[in-house]
């Protein structure tokens, strides 16, 4: 039977809240007759999350799980989940109650209207702390728009749905999770959708985010820009830089050796000359590189391989 919604949930440390969430589960799409499976993907955790991930599974035929040997990563838990679901529609939620089940018919509804490719939710009244999350969660989002030209108000929500063909069109690595849709953007999917959704209050466990994810966030948007112009083409920008940074160089050069001939005087007390002879080192520098980096693009092992130590029901 074709499943409805495959509901993904990444975990870590979450042993306290995972029952809750799979009642809360259960009960919405029990109420909306969904055919449906909770894919639970437990990222390396230190407390008792894979044991009660298995007694969920022995009390709700619909739990599936995979067990990362150690802690990789929201983005490897998200890749991994993704290449197990087999719903038409895709929904993926923390797994700590801060995102509501309730709002799983509504996304559900909009990507099968088949007016979305993707549609995130956007958390626009929060119960974080103003000054170490929200204000900088704002600046973060907005420069997201900015690079990205995507404008959600809210790139980083957990809670979003997918039709299935995104899900299996894209690659997740990293912690490239956060630019998820900037990922399906570029993979040709541009129709994407915002839905204000309700934030709940952390209930258990504390957050496992830092301040240092907006930069490492910041930095990883342009990792995903550079790749996906120049991920398969490298040359095409290291090239034409360094290209142009040697001509650049090497017609300083030409025109203080035409000077020196006609003018008289020391090239070598010039600045001009060390910065034509440093531009001319750096054009080289970039052209090499640029050589390189098409020899290991074309060359790549598959960089999604993670050690996983058991699965259930896949």
């Amino acid at each position: 039977m074709a499943l409805d919604i495959s509901i993904v949930v990444p975990l870590y440390n979450e042993d306290e809240s995972l029952p809750e969430l799979m009642a809360w589960i259960d009960k919405v799409c029990v109420a909306n007759s969904y055919a449906y499976e909770v894919i639970m993907i437990d990222d390396g955790s230190s407390d008792n999350s894979w044991e009660v991930v298995n007694d969920l599974a022995k009390n709700y035929t619909t739990v599936k799980g995979i067990k990362f040997q150690r802690n990789y990563g929201k983005s490897p838990a998200l890749n991994e989940g993704f290449k197990a679901a087999q719903g038409n529609v895709v929904i993926t939620m923390d797994a700590d109650l801060q995102d509501s089940p309730d709002e799983i018919p509504e996304l559900y509804n909009m990507i099968m209207s088949g007016e979305y490719d993707l549609v995130s939710g956007w958390k626009k009244v929060r119960y974080d702390n103003a000054v170490t999350k929200n204000i900088p969660s704002k600046l973060y989002n907005g420069v997201n728009r900015w690079i990205s030209g995507i404008k959600l108000h809210d790139m980083n929500c957990g809670l979003k749905a997918y039709r299935k063909k995104v899900i299996k069109s894209i690659e997740v690595y990293g912690e490239m999770h956060r630019f998820i849709p900037v990922i399906a953007k570029q993979a040709g999917f541009g129709r994407i959708g915002e839905k204000v959704v309700q934030h709940r209050a952390r209930k258990y466990g504390v957050s496992k985010f830092g301040w240092e994810r907006f930069i490492n966030g910041f930095l990883d948007l342009l990792s995903i820009q550079f790749i996906t112009r120049f991920g398969k083409k490298p040359m095409h920008f290291f090239g034409l830089y360094g290209t142009l940074m040697f001509i650049i160089g090497f017609a300083i050069t030409m025109y203080l050796i035409i000077s020196k001939f006609f003018f008289e005087g020391s090239m070598i007390n010039k600045p001009a000359f060390y910065i034509a002879l440093t531009v001319m080192i750096l054009g080289t520098q970039f052209f090499l590189t640029g050589f390189i980096a098409e020899l290991i693009s074309r060359s790549a092992a598959d960089r999604n391989n993670y050690l996983i130590e058991e699965r259930i029901g896949l």
